[in-house]
């Protein structure tokens, strides 16, 4: 049985890498500049033109390398806050994290240099992961403090965590009203999620964190398998389940967090990577995380390349086409209840 289990695991993991691989090209070729897919494969290995060189190593696959980033995190994210609440709406989008660090970044341009579109300094990117950090962990501690009362109730986690998402969404809407009309159209986009941060910078700025809490969490996925049981059963095995449970929801911040300060605020996806996982794979951790992350890449870099090219040149914010596709999901996943 668990070979089966595991061929069946193997090979949902190389149709959803053979997806998002084929997406990833068809997202090369797709854009201003239009590169066949030969031409894609061929620049890749060297072989292509300048300006085919210049479209895809500067300008589409360190965005791409992006999305695929922040769909690993937001739905790792997800996973995790699932588990850990044992409620199969929560998300970081939802708890408020996205939010704390979306309105940390902003406030921290707006301190800065006031001005988004004059670029941004070198030591602005390495800074904002920590700044959306902040800003994130800042949220989680809020709705942790006031959802505390002997313990912690996955439904009181999720209300007062949509209630500070909208306190948090209610200071951003003041601080956007002090930016000039550029930055307010620049600083909306990023609210609403778009993988603007797409240079090799912004790689590096985030890509530490994400493998470090990546390994974590995966490496972490029995405590995870465990809390789904129950406290009194996950106690019975020896789990200091408060102290397991506090440092997964930090490791959930910390990849939400991180993820916000190069895409801004993309809600939903970590609701539905995680529950299309599940039905992929089922609710092991180890097998569900890996899963979730690539399912959560997929949704993101196929909504990236609808939102860059469907209304072309102009770019529709990829939070609002991961929306149009997430939320008929999230009603779909209430009704079920």
């Amino acid at each position: 049985m668990s070979m089966n289990k595991n061929k069946k695991f193997a090979l949902v993991i190389g149709i959803l890498i053979a997806l998002i691989f084929t997406t990833f090209l068809v997202s090369l070729n797709l854009g201003s500049l239009s590169i066949e897919p030969m031409d894609v494969i061929k620049t890749l290995i060297g072989q292509g033109s300048k300006s085919q060189e210049i479209a895809i190593f500067k300008l589409r696959l360190p965005r791409i390398v992006i999305g695929i980033l922040v769909g690993t995190a937001l739905a790792t994210a997800g996973t995790i806050l699932q588990g850990v609440t044992k409620n199969d709406l929560a998300d970081s989008g939802i708890l408020g994290i996205n939010s704390g660090a979306a309105l940390f970044v902003v406030v921290y341009i707006y301190l800065m240099n006031g001005n988004v579109y004059d670029g941004i300094s070198n030591t602005t990117i390495f800074t904002m992961p920590i700044v959306a950090l902040t800003g994130a962990i800042f949220g989680a501690f809020l709705i942790y403090m006031l959802a505390w009362k002997n313990g912690i109730s996955s439904s009181r986690l999720l209300l007062i965590g949509i209630g500070i998402n909208v306190a948090f969404t209610s200071i951003l809407t003041i601080f956007q009203l002090k930016f000039t009309t550029q930055e307010f159209n620049r600083v909306m986009a990023w609210t609403s999620g778009s993988i603007w941060g797409s240079n090799w910078k912004y790689v590096m700025a985030v890509l530490p964190f994400i493998i470090i809490f990546m390994a974590l969490t995966i490496y972490k996925s029995r405590y995870l398998d465990a809390l789904n049981l129950g406290d009194e059963v996950a106690t019975g095995l020896g789990i200091e389940v408060e102290k397991e449970r506090r440092k997964l929801i930090v490791y959930a911040v910390i990849l939400a967090g991180v993820a916000t300060s190069v895409a801004g605020s993309i809600g939903f996806l970590g609701l539905v990577a995680p529950h299309i996982a599940r039905k992929l794979v089922g609710p092991k951790h180890k097998k569900l995380i890996p899963a979730a992350a690539l399912v959560g890449t997929l949704i993101l870099l196929v909504a990236d390349t609808i939102s860059r090219n469907l209304i072309a040149p102009m770019e529709i914010p990829v939070g609002i086409v991961v929306a149009i596709i997430g939320v008929p999901y999230f009603i779909y996943l209430m009704l079920a209840e």
